[in-house]
């Protein structure tokens, strides 16, 4: 002998699951989308910045040449940077660091935007100079930062003229 279930009852309480069901969804779609758009923002800063690094690097290494001046410095750290963002949303600089050959300088509480600029071909052998690159993130990031505010990127790289 086969006992029937009624199936009224069960009905009734799929009708209310689905219900329970799509506002999980929703809530879940949300915070995993918002953890989507963290991880591509955060991405694309550290692209950015590995970008800026490789830039400094280029410049100041092609600097530390005879017979090239800081403008074509500014120019090869812009075409590099054009790989990655509008490279005229970045400042490039190349300022005299000869504070750096006095013994016992911390290098934490020099301002360096207060150092004085330099000129590549006018610059004597064995000057050191900074070739240094700032951007705000607001310029460069993929979408309106809203949780940080008056953010700067930078990157510097520290060369001998020869």
């Amino acid at each position: 002998m086969f006992v029937r279930r009624s199936n009224s009852k069960s009905m009734t309480s799929r009708d209310r699951r689905s219900g329970v069901v799509l506002v999980e969804n929703a809530i879940m779609a949300s915070v995993f989308g918002l953890f989507l758009t963290g991880i591509m923002e955060f991405g694309h800063t550290y692209m950015v910045q590995g970008a800026m690094n490789a830039a400094v690097q280029r410049a100041a290494r092609y600097g530390a040449v005879d017979g090239v001046s800081s403008q074509e410095v500014r120019a090869l750290a812009n075409q590099v940077l054009s790989s990655a963002f509008k490279s005229a949303k970045a400042t490039v600089t190349v300022k005299n660091a000869g504070v750096f050959d006095t013994s016992g300088v911390d290098a934490r509480t020099i301002n360096y935007a207060n150092l004085p600029d330099l000129e590549l071909l006018t610059a004597p052998t064995h000057q050191m100079y900074i070739v240094r690159i700032t951007v705000p993130y607001n310029s460069v990031a993929l979408l309106p930062p809203f949780w940080v505010k008056n953010v700067t990127l930078k990157a510097q790289s520290v060369m001998r003229h020869e």
